[in-house]
């Protein structure tokens, strides 16, 4: 009788406590770890690329209001304040319908989440890369504050917006603040989201996992070597009952490894 095959192990630095299920880099029958890892579900990416089509509407529809150049080229204002308006007040909608999305949530949690290596991370990349280790979970520290920036400055464009929309009960010097405010962070989100553009047209790997959901597992181990990737078989969307599973929701290294009392 052949000896008893021995059970999958996660990779080096997975954690896998007692009565652990998958690990989260399950191996195939011939011992082979699979090529790519899952990062985000199509659900998550809708949100994504929903969220960036209104954004880009808004911005494109703002400079044909502001700069006279575009505003001669285009024409019919009056539609493009339409556009420009609705969507704006639709730009949150991808995000609160992403939070029926249990995987979505999960990400949340790790945006939000701001250790010592997200410090360490920022003041290497402040330095130039001069210190060498950058560590990263999931998301790296830029990217968690790119998205608080970002989050912020929807809200606050919303507030403004809706302010300068309504001419009846807003008091006028109100109108007129909201105007200020809006106008000058409309312009400081241009002028991130072209650095944000610039950063992704720079890393082919970033914007295949936006694209499929799916990065090869060199480039998470280098760039998010914190991250511990869901099984391959986990459905976060799926599942009601907070299913168990290697990674729990892809979660980051530091969170899984804190010891359980």
């Amino acid at each position: 009788m052949p000896p008893p095959s021995p059970e999958p192990h996660a990779a080096h630095g997975a954690h896998v406590s007692h009565g652990a299920h998958v690990p989260y880099d399950a191996r195939g029958p011939h011992g082979e770890l699979p090529r790519d890892v899952r990062r985000f579900t199509p659900g998550e990416r809708a949100v994504h690329w929903a969220t960036a089509v209104l954004m880009g509407v808004c911005v494109a529809t703002a400079a044909c209001l502001y700069l006279p150049q575009f505003a001669q080229l285009v024409g019919r204002r009056a539609l493009l304040v339409t556009v420009h308006e609705w969507s704006g007040l639709l730009l949150p909608v991808p995000f609160l319908c992403g939070l029926a999305s249990r995987a979505f949530r999960a990400d949340l949690r790790l945006l939000n989440r701001f250790g010592p290596h997200d410090r360490a991370w920022l003041a290497s990349a402040l330095a130039r890369g001069r210190q060498r280790a950058r560590e990263a979970g999931k998301f790296n520290a830029g990217q968690k504050v790119w998205a608080a920036w970002i989050a912020g400055a929807v809200l606050v464009m919303t507030g403004t917006g809706l302010l300068m929309w309504s001419t009846g009960p807003a008091p006028l010097v109100w109108r007129t603040a909201a105007t200020f405010v809006h106008d000058w962070l409309a312009l400081a989100v241009g002028v991130v989201l072209v650095g944000h553009v610039w950063l992704a047209a720079n890393d082919p790997e970033s914007r295949r996992g936006m694209r499929t959901g799916r990065v090869a597992r060199a480039w998470a181990r280098r760039e998010h070597p914190l991250w511990r990737p869901p099984s391959e078989d986990f459905d976060p969307d799926a599942e009601e009952n907070g299913g168990q599973s290697g990674g729990r929701d892809g979660q980051d290294a530091e969170a899984s490894a804190r010891p359980h009392h």
